[in-house]
């Protein structure tokens, strides 16, 4: 079979990136334009802005990423787009461009759903082994599900409000921290202890996740203290919240391993930079005998390389898209 060669591109908030990627596994290039340093100033992602953004650096991006890959549009075997979830602004930017693309050179339309995307990021390190338990963290979304085979989603558990990276983002808020915020807590709580009593989000047999609560909490114990007149340490209460938010994915994950017997795990989604995570969920992978896959940090946050992993399944099985294509802001694990 002759290699296949998909350009990926990925705009879902407020990251531009197009990358080459052939036959699913190997990333012949990759470009982020990032719009981070413009957001900080606003303590979050301006939506109209992100949109604004995309528009100005998309093409520049495509032909760096040609470019890198010393490959030609002609030479292109399909198009794939991240068209949910994200922005609708930004999604829209790559759909469209996408679509154009797609039309004007004749190529298949490839729709990849996002948090699709984070899974198959594991795949442009080490081939996914199956069946496998993939643990979906970032700002949107918390989810644990299984994989039998290849776009074969079992959900078992899901976040009942916030999500685990979206829950950093706010304690990072109240603590004074810059955006983004999960970084910052996770170096904040290196340098702690865990000195605080904070709840123990959840602590039944379901597999759900919960964070609500536990952000209310920090919050809380913030505005209580600083009315008080009292110090907060910062440090000791970043890494009490962090024990707290990681605690409650291991314990899910424990119980997961525990009633599945399945061995193999995967971390997705933005959440999956965090170092401590990593080193807590590997715990449990040693406690089953399990194997523990995660991207390396730059597949970690959005990128359009896991785009393009996730769409080479779907065009083996000629799942393409028409023009009507449309971005979707909110979705759950679907194609």
């Amino acid at each position: 079979m002759k290699d296949i060669n998909i350009l990926a591109i990925e705009t879902t908030c407020d990251e531009t990136s197009i990358s080459i990627v052939r036959n699913g596994n190997s990333c012949l290039s990759l470009v982020i334009a990032t719009q981070m340093d413009i957001h900080a100033k606003y303590g979050g992602v301006v939506p109209e802005l992100a949109s604004r953004m995309h528009t100005e650096v998309i093409t520049l991006v495509l032909e760096e990423a040609l470019e890198k890959a010393n490959i030609k549009l002609d030479n292109i075997d399909a198009i794939a787009v991240s068209y949910k979830p994200g922005l609708l602004g930004s999604l829209l930017v790559g759909v469209e461009f996408a679509k154009v693309l797609s039309y004007t050179y004749n190529k298949p339309l490839i729709g990849v759903n996002h948090l699709i995307g984070h899974i198959y990021a594991n795949n442009l390190e080490s081939k996914l082994e199956f069946p496998l338990i993939a643990l979906i963290l970032s700002g949107g979304h918390t989810e644990l599900l299984i994989m039998e085979k290849d776009y074969d989603f079992k959900i078992l558990g899901s976040t009942l409000d916030d999500a685990i990276g979206e829950s950093y983002d706010k304690v990072a808020r109240v603590l004074g921290m810059k955006y983004p915020g999960g970084p910052n807590v996770e170096k904040a709580a290196k340098e702690g202890k865990n000195t605080y009593k904070l709840p123990k989000p959840l602590d039944d047999d379901t597999y759900n996740f919960s964070y609500s609560g536990l952000k209310s909490q920090v919050i809380n114990l913030v505005n209580t203290l600083k009315m008080k007149g009292k110090r907060i340490n910062i440090n000791d209460l970043a890494c009490s919240f962090q024990t707290a938010a990681i605690d409650q994915i291991t314990r899910k994950l424990d119980k997961a391993m525990e009633n599945t017997n399945i061995k193999n795990v995967v971390i997705a989604g933005g959440v999956s930079a965090n170092k401590y995570l990593k080193e807590e969920v590997q715990k449990i992978c040693d406690k089953h005998n399990g194997k523990l896959l995660v991207p390396r940090m730059l597949y970690c946050t959005d990128n359009a390389a896991m785009i393009g992993a996730a769409a080479y399944p779907l065009y083996l099985r000629r799942e393409f898209k028409d023009l009507s294509l449309n971005p979707e802001s909110r979705s759950d694990i679907s194609v």
